[in-house]
């Protein structure tokens, strides 16, 4: 379940943190949870898809890295992410 462009850059521009900034810990965050959420849909109508819950549990172990590398680094930035995707941190 990939995200097209346009739903792509708007995550982009929403969570950026400087005007060129498409890498950041926080941009990946929020397209990782966007693509969590989008797999999670698709899964509880295809039960049988294994392949694709092997993807999202590799995935939510990615998101955690990340959500814990942020908070490492900064906790005020890390609180306001994790309220800003609407995610349990």
């Amino acid at each position: 379940m990939s995200l097209d462009t346009a739903e792509k850059q708007k995550l982009i521009e929403t969570h950026q943190v400087h005007s060129t900034d498409t890498g950041s810990a926080e941009v990946q965050v929020a397209l990782l949870s966007k693509r969590i959420s989008k797999l999670s849909d698709h899964l509880q109508g295809n039960i049988h898809d294994f392949a694709s819950r092997q993807g999202l549990l590799k995935m939510i172990g990615k998101r955690k890295r990340l959500l814990s590398f942020i908070k490492e680094k900064n906790v005020q930035r890390y609180q306001e992410l994790v309220k800003k995707i609407g995610i349990r941190g």
